[in-house]
């Protein structure tokens, strides 16, 4: 698909202008603004974080990535924040030169858990600066550093700038075009968010810092070739099998490529907005809110995805997408009194702030007559199904066991109640070397006995596309939204399952979960997932005062576990404590939840 506009290159391609003109930032809505000068000042005064042999070599030796990237992030906020600052005309080019110096001096770009050659093999020891690595992070400093010197221009000291010209050339743009990392593609290898979001950040190195017109056509030609690799692991359905919380480095990034590759290339490449499989991978979000700061978040994802914003609004007008433009727009002001988000990645990549400043005053504008919701949807490409009728939201996923960021959550199901969690899937905890290797599921939160699902005998869903739902039929009509799957085929042998049909059946009234079962298991236990502790009422339980939920076919009582959660990661999402409700059954069981 994109490889196919690189005959339409034009002889000259453009450098990518990435300042924002003075009548713009004039034009920045106050808050914006203020935040700017905030954030600036508060960077000004922390001090620069001290990075040490022996925090790089915690990831190797006990597995522990938050130490190093603890001092690793906040260094390229500090810079970003300083950056847009100076843009106010708050002064502090002293921190930025120490910020830069601090960041060209370090051995790696790379994270010490990205620090590998070939994809799916342990990170070696210590980086080797002969041969650097083009990671996510490494691809986002050249880009920080790219844009830093392109926005602040002759304001740099001369020879600084010269070194990070050098930096991001030898560290970036050259092991791109001279090496392959499995992230670029190769055939019919299987990509992820990698591949755009790395992609993007290459393509500001080569087009914001002054190189070659050959380099340039190299670059893009790659990046070409890279962005088909990533786009054919989507069905045209649009949906990202790694779940919302990654859209904003997979289909966002995949924007930002195109975003740019129109701008340094005329004509080009402007076909692709009206690709259907792009207008729907854009769309992808608006139908995964929920409600407020609420997604839905199958796979590694947290319910809170973040808020939506420039990107997502630009991402919307250029595929012709008008409700989302408005919902991102309300979205951007609705969170414009918020806290700075606290991820390791929040605010790491300069362009993205100054994209921002550039849509700000045209989304402050956007807000009025915003649709409330997307309507319902259906991904056949992953199984995922959203619907929502009256005060309740419904998420359901058919698929497999074999997605990127994959848990074993087959057939699983999330409820929400006038934009607030009754059924949850947790997410993720913050990450280990042990959630990338293959003891992954031994994590709790990766398995199904801690989703909305049942154990048959003890032995829960295993990993793989093999383990997947089949005849999965939906119904959408104005009055109920219906799901039927046969989920056996997600379990082992050793289940002694021969048949699971769950049936799914949303109205306004609320939902309805009906499972039948046949074989040889010696028992059965349904796990639902609260944040709401249940108290026993009358047939089952009242979640708080959310829902009453009911239980027909319980062949003794119902347990109760209550799981303390204490993952600082999860401890975003959720309180301090969760609940499971086991329910024994024997073949056939109804949960209503009203």
């Amino acid at each position: 698909m994109v490889e196919q506009c690189l005959s339409r290159l034009p002889e000259a391609l453009h450098g990518v202008d990435v300042t924002v003109p003075q009548d713009v930032l004039n034009a920045m809505p106050g808050p914006l603004s203020a935040a700017w000068r905030r954030r600036a000042a508060a960077a000004a005064e922390r001090p620069l974080t001290v990075i040490r042999a022996t925090d790089w070599l915690r990831y190797t030796r006990d597995g522990d990535r938050a130490v190093y990237e603890s001092l690793y992030f906040p260094r390229r906020r500090r810079l970003v924040d300083l950056v847009c600052g100076s843009l106010t005309g708050e002064a502090h080019m002293d921190a930025i030169l120490d910020t830069v110096w601090a960041i060209c001096e370090e051995s790696a770009w790379q994270l010490p858990a990205h620090n590998v050659y070939i994809r799916d093999t342990p990170s070696l020891k210590w980086p080797d600066t002969s041969r650097p690595v083009v990671d996510l992070f490494a691809a986002e400093t050249g880009a920080l550093l790219a844009c830093t010197r392109a926005v602040l221009g002759e304001a740099l000291d001369a020879e600084v700038a010269a070194r990070m010209f050098r930096e991001v050339e030898s560290r970036v743009v050259t092991p791109y075009l001279t090496s392959h990392f499995w992230w670029m593609g190769n055939g019919g290898e299987p990509m992820c968010n990698w591949t755009p979001w790395c992609t993007q950040n290459v393509l500001l190195c080569a087009f914001t810092l002054p190189f070659s017109a050959d380099v340039r056509r190299a670059v893009v030609r790659q990046a070409a070739v890279s962005l088909d690799c990533f786009l054919k692991d989507y069905g045209d359905d649009g949906c990202c099998s790694e779940g919302a919380q990654y859209y904003s480095h997979a289909a966002l990034c995949l924007f930002g490529c195109l975003e740019l590759l129109c701008e340094a290339a005329p004509g080009a490449f402007d076909s692709l907005w009206a690709e259907p499989k792009i207008r729907a991978m854009a769309a992808y979000i608006f139908h995964m809110h929920i409600d407020g700061p609420y997604y839905v978040n199958f796979a590694d994802c947290s319910p809170f995805a973040g808020r939506r914003g420039a990107r997502e609004y630009l991402f919307a007008l250029r595929t012709g997408n008008e409700g989302m433009a408005r919902f991102a727009a309300s979205d951007w002001v609705a969170g414009g009194d918020e806290p700075d988000a606290d991820s390791d990645v929040a605010r790491i990549n300069l362009w993205y702030q100054l994209l921002e400043a550039k849509a700000a005053p045209a989304m402050a504008r956007a807000t009025g007559g915003a649709d409330a919701h997307a309507p319902d949807a259906y991904y056949p490409s992953v199984g995922v199904l959203t619907a929502r009728r009256g005060a309740w939201f419904l998420a359901a996923k058919a698929g497999c066991n074999g997605d990127s960021h994959n848990h074993n959550d087959t057939g699983s199901v999330t409820l929400y109640r006038a934009g607030k969690p009754v059924l949850i899937d947790l997410g993720v905890e913050t990450y280990s070397r042990k959630t990338f290797s293959p003891q992954r599921y031994e994590i709790w939160t990766m398995q199904s006995a801690w989703h909305n699902l049942p154990t048959f005998g003890g032995v829960m869903q295993s990993d793989g596309a093999s383990f997947r739902a089949r005849d999965v039929e939906t119904r959408l009509t104005l009055d109920e939204a219906c799901m039927n799957m046969e989920l056996a085929g997600a379990w082992p042998e050793a289940a002694k399952l021969d048949s699971f049909v769950r049936a799914v059946r949303l109205t306004a009234a609320g939902l309805t979960i009906e499972d039948e079962c046949r074989g040889a298991y010696a028992d059965a236990f349904l796990s639902l997932m609260t944040c709401e502790k249940p108290e026993p009422s009358d047939g089952g339980y009242v979640l708080g005062v959310l829902a009453h939920l009911t239980i027909s076919g319980a062949c003794a009582a119902p347990e109760v576990d209550t799981v303390p959660v204490t993952d600082a990661r999860l401890r975003l999402a959720w309180p301090e404590t969760v609940y499971r409700i086991r329910i024994p059954f024997r073949n056939a069981l109804t949960i209503s939840v009203q």
